[in-house]
């Protein structure tokens, strides 16, 4: 099955490869996003070809009884729409630490550690609008696959807007 599915990704994305449009170079911006707590990204994007970009975040993250930082890497696919709409999608990594409020935590709890350093597997897909002017934005899923720290299933949507150069 997941054979079968990987090809159909493989033919749609050859088949939106004629009606790619060149990205812009660079981007630098903000992505608010809810994964683990609602917070900011500072991220940059580099274009690597016409329709392949790199982008990278940095963020952190205050959630109920705990907050972290994380850093993450993510290789994009982007797809031209319409006019100014493009659709992207991609994988990446990516390593983060999360410190806990030990004022929540009672003496019975198991874990006495302060924090945890992990990694953890994602992708995005997305839906971006680029401006004549230099502004991207910009709205995405990301599932995430934490591993060391929880080890579940996050999905992070986040909304970014970006200046090109």
């Amino acid at each position: 099955m997941k054979k079968y599915i990987f090809l159909i990704l493989i033919a749609v994305a050859f088949g939106f490869e004629g009606s790619a449009q060149e990205i812009a170079k660079n981007a630098i911006g903000v992505r608010l996003g809810d994964n683990d707590g609602f917070g900011p990204e500072v991220n940059y994007q580099r274009g690597i070809g016409d329709n392949n970009r790199l982008e990278f975040g940095l963020a952190w993250h205050n959630y109920r009884h705990h907050d972290g930082f994380k850093l993450t890497g993510i290789y994009q696919w982007v797809w031209n729409i319409d006019g100014g709409f493009n659709w992207y999608a991609g994988p990446g990594a990516g390593l983060g630490i999360v410190n806990y409020d030990r004022y929540y935590y009672d003496d019975d709890y198991d874990d006495k550690r302060d924090s945890d350093f992990y990694g953890f597997v994602t992708g995005t897909v997305g839906i971006e609008y680029s401006f004549d002017f230099p502004l991207l934005l910009s709205i995405d899923a990301r599932p995430q696959f934490n591993l060391g720290y929880n080890d579940d299933l996050g999905i992070d949507v986040g909304l970014s807007a970006r200046y090109q150069f």
